[in-house]
């Protein structure tokens, strides 16, 4: 079975959050954390993380804390939850890392390739910008 850990959960409120901030406004994680329901000292780990890659921006000092890294329009879901739990993965047979002898031959394969794809396809066609006009 294929499920969100409490970090990627995590990660998505607390991104949405931001998102749903005015754009040029830096947000006080303190603030996230409890508009949000998570826990401080696990979001700033998220936050970390997303930082060294360009979703959010990290401002430290007096009037520090967050903001988006780009537009809400230009990040997905699919960076967000990659992001956090890795590459989108039904079955190990899809890694693409050999990790399957049987990939060539197996009839199933092709079948979790779609399912890969399908998940990934709906999660890139879903913004930051539509989840924080919906909250």
């Amino acid at each position: 079975m294929m499920e969100l850990t409490r970090k990627g959960e995590y990660a998505i409120r607390g991104i949405v959050y931001l998102a749903s901030c005015p754009p040029d406004q830096v947000c006080l994680l303190s603030d996230i954390a409890a508009a949000v329901n998570v826990p401080q000292t696990f979001l700033a780990k998220i936050f970390q993380q997303f930082s060294k890659i360009g979703l959010v921006r990290s401002y430290r000092g007096t009037g520090g804390g967050f903001m988006l890294g780009r537009s809400p329009d230009k990040i997905t879901l699919l960076e967000v939850v990659e992001a956090v739990e890795g590459p989108i993965v039904p079955n190990r047979c899809v890694t693409g890392n050999g990790e399957c002898e049987r990939s060539v031959t197996c009839n199933v394969h092709p079948v979790w390739m779609r399912v890969k794809h399908q998940i990934c396809d709906i999660l890139a066609g879903v913004t930051l910008e539509e989840l924080a006009r919906k909250q």
